[in-house]
């Protein structure tokens, strides 16, 4: 080797040496940096653009099923003077609860309420204080990050119809200012508080007994139907029940509504995971399989009591289906669901062909009957279904097919007892401030003229 490959040897060597030793240098100097980015990462949640797609489309969905399903649902079952009456009744009480669920509502449902958080939130959100476009959902599913924007008008949607279902108990006889009243009461006293103790999360009463109600059977149905056979005992009957013809004006309109409220239910059930992902698929075909199961049930039951299967009847079964099916649909199999939506289907309409005549209360529209009695099954039925020897997802660890049952009794009765002694209250008040019932003159007229000075249909 001569003397001139040595040295670029020995040069090569110590170069090699030197940039190693630079390199390991700037490593070992930047390693914290680069681990203070990666943890800054990791702890910033990013939505999954899918389940934010999806919830967008389900909330949509869900605004449907109440403008117009249910407003075309509850307008085809009364008179054609009650027409828009029911129309507005409903379409302003979507549109006053979203301003309410935005200044306060969803603070008091959905955020921790400190000393009371048991019953309900608190206000650290008012007026979405503190909600951007980069805040992301604190949801009830754990690891699902979605833009809290979605999240509060996905809850939001909830908060609407639920008071809008009330109206169809007393139908035809009460006050549009009164409606109104009572609607911005009960969400607040009502609606909130049972929301936040079902679906705020561990330090809610409801939510920390363990009961499951995964789309609304609580919070929703048997809310609504409380109340609603509350207001139609205080309300009374209405003028002529039993002497005047009170048939729906248009069982077409009526079938149109009911269709927009099974299809807004896939948003309503399918979007309560929160996610797009199996569970969703399974809230998807259990919308599907109980509803339908409901529909024969309550047809071939008609058909032997009446000696004809009805469409009003075929409407009201899939409406018992889709509520019972409500609490259980991301947690009953398929095959469950459909016995669950029949066995609620037979239930509900005892109660409306039987019950009612015989107490001789006046629930116009059967939301007692249907939602009340619906929900009550479903929640119930909830603890069986969900056992996973009938295919559903199973209970949690050490928790019987009987214990859950209980607690879901206990939800049951607990949100009867807080919504009907409050309902009550509420329809007291009220009356004494505008009171609740038009005069029988007016009745007769017709609401629609009474109360907006205008008709839904036109001769000639």
């Amino acid at each position: 080797m001569t003397t001139s490959s040595i040295l670029r040897r020995a040069v090569s060597t110590a170069a090699f040496s030197l940039l190693a030793a630079g390199a390991a240098f700037a490593q070992d100097t930047a390693a914290p940096a680069v681990e203070a980015v990666v943890e800054a990462v990791a702890v910033t949640p990013v939505p999954d653009k899918g389940d934010t797609t999806w919830m967008m489309v389900a909330t949509i969905i869900v605004l449907l099923m109440t403008i117009p399903g249910l407003a075309l649902f509850y307008g085809g079952l009364v008179r054609a003077k009650n027409m828009l009456s029911v129309l507005m009744q409903v379409f302003m009480i979507t549109a006053v609860v979203i301003i309410i669920w935005v200044t306060y509502g969803y603070s008091l449902a959905l955020t921790d309420g400190g000393s009371l958080n048991t019953y309900i939130g608190g206000f650290s959100k008012l007026f979405l204080a503190g909600v951007t476009t980069d805040s992301v959902s604190a949801t009830f599913s754990e690891g699902v990050v979605i833009p809290e924007y979605v999240f509060i008008c996905f809850q939001m949607t909830f908060a609407c119809i639920t008071p809008a279902l009330i109206v169809g108990a007393f139908a035809e006889r009460i006050k549009f200012s009164a409606v109104m009243l009572f609607s911005i009461l009960w969400v607040t006293f009502v609606y909130f508080p049972i929301c936040h103790m079902v679906w705020f999360g561990e330090g809610a009463l409801i939510f920390d007994w363990g009961a499951l109600d995964f789309a609304g059977g609580t919070v929703v149905h048997i809310n609504a139907g409380i109340a609603a056979l509350v207001g139609c005992i205080m309300l009374g009957k209405r003028t002529g029940l039993g002497k005047d013809m009170m048939a729906p004006h248009s069982m077409t309109l009526t079938m149109v509504g009911a269709a927009l409220l099974w299809v807004g239910w896939f948003g309503f059930n399918a979007g309560s995971n929160l996610e797009a992902n199996g569970g969703t698929t399974l809230a998807m075909i259990n919308t599907f399989t109980a509803t339908a199961g409901a529909i024969v049930a309550w047809s071939i039951v008609e058909t032997f009591a009446r000696g004809k299967a009805s469409m009003l009847g075929a409407v009201s079964g899939a409406v018992a289906g889709l509520v019972a099916v409500t609490p259980a649909a991301g947690i009953a199999g398929p095959m469950a669901a459909i016995v669950l939506g029949a066995v609620a289907s037979l239930g509900c309409y005892f109660f409306v062909a039987v019950v009612k005549n015989a107490l001789g209360y006046d629930d116009s529209l059967d939301v007692f009957g249907i939602h009340g009695i619906g929900g009550i099954i479903g929640a119930i039925g909830t603890g069986i279904v969900a056992s996973d020897s009938l295919g559903g997802i199973g209970y949690a660890d050490g928790v019987t097919m009987a214990a859950q049952v209980w607690i879901q009794i206990k939800a049951v009765v607990f949100t009867i007892l807080w919504c009907g002694i409050i309902s009550a209250i509420l329809f007291k008040i009220v009356d004494l401030i505008v009171g609740l019932r038009v005069t029988p003159e007016q009745e007769r007229e017709g609401l629609d003229l009474v109360s907006h000075g205008e008709a839904a249909y036109h001769n000639g």
